[in-house]
């Protein structure tokens, strides 16, 4: 088993404050689409409590039948995470669970994104994750943080920086 990352940041200028709460309420079905071999969210059941406590939990339906279990680490400010285990479909295959975490911080006026995903894989698919992440997730990450972050910010300006 290895873990490979990716991570993207986003500058928002609005504050901390004004952002976090935002972001921990995203829906994951209005931002993560389709693309390539990753499915899209489609779906979110079962969810207990308003995704704001550590310990919440959920389960993720995916576009290809697929499904993955979030569970809720952190939602205070400035760290939001999430572990996700128990995937199903193609991932299940691959990958035998993974970690997300977003840290925002005051930075100038308005504040940083950074937005990072560490995947564990099976033992013997390493070299296939460690490919997915860099071909497909990492460029995926950047591609849709822009939207997530306009959604924290209302018509605030928002600039991907990496």
């Amino acid at each position: 088993m290895s873990t490979h990352s990716a991570s993207a940041t986003a500058y928002v200028d609005a504050p901390v404050a004004r952002v976090f709460p935002r972001l921990t309420q995203h829906d994951p079905t209005k931002f993560y689409p389709k693309s390539g071999v990753l499915p899209a969210v489609v779906e979110v059941r079962d969810q207990t409590g308003g995704w704001d406590a550590a310990g919440e939990t959920r389960l993720l339906v995916l576009s290809d039948g697929g499904t993955v279990f979030e569970t809720l680490r952190s939602a205070e400010a400035p760290l939001f995470s999430y572990d996700l285990t128990r995937f199903t479909g193609l991932f299940g295959a691959l990958v035998a669970e993974a970690h997300s975490e977003w840290t925002v911080s005051k930075h100038g006026r308005g504040s940083t994104i950074v937005w990072t995903y560490a995947f564990t894989s099976r033992p013997g698919r390493g070299l296939v994750v460690a490919a997915i992440v860099r071909l497909a997730w990492g460029p995926y990450m950047r591609r849709v943080l822009p939207a997530i972050t306009a959604s924290t910010v209302g018509n605030s300006r928002r600039t991907p920086t990496r």
